[in-house]
């Protein structure tokens, strides 16, 4: 017999969402309908142009490595084995164009500058609900590694 799957909430509203099914989240912010500028999180101005026309935009998820570091220490209130041993933390330039910080999966010599990384959601806690909150965190993209 197969445990019930439970509700997802996001950590945070309005940064990314959260399928119903197994297909892989969209990361949430603005475009610049000037210049084509994509953002995350959201921004009411332009950075680039300081045009205030920005609409919002799904973002794919999927983007390159830019820079890594793993941290050999268990992650602070973590209850996943997964992070006993430490965890990686990566910048990663979103197709798109912005540039986040997120958490890595994988192990430390899985991952090398420039490669192909995808968004998945992480279950950090159950909140009083008994709904699973979730975060992002990037994997590398299997045909890619």
């Amino acid at each position: 017999m197969s445990e019930a799957k439970r509700d997802r909430v996001p950590i945070k509203e309005g940064f990314f969402t959260v399928p119903a099914d197994a297909a892989p989240p969209k990361i949430l912010g603005s475009c610049c309908a000037d210049c084509g500028e994509h953002f995350f999180p959201a921004r009411r101005v332009c950075a680039k142009c300081n045009s205030q026309r920005l609409r919002a935009a799904e973002m794919s998820g999927r983007g390159s490595l830019y820079s890594y570091t793993f941290v050999h220490l268990p992650l602070f209130g973590a209850t996943s084995v997964e992070y006993k041993d430490g965890y990686g933390v990566g910048q990663i330039d979103l197709d798109e164009g912005p540039r986040l910080q997120m958490p890595l999966a994988g192990r430390q010599e899985e991952f090398r500058i420039g490669m192909r990384l995808r968004a998945e959601l992480d279950v950090v806690r159950q909140d009083k609900e008994g709904r699973d909150v979730v975060s992002l965190r990037f994997r590398p993209l299997e045909d890619e590694r």
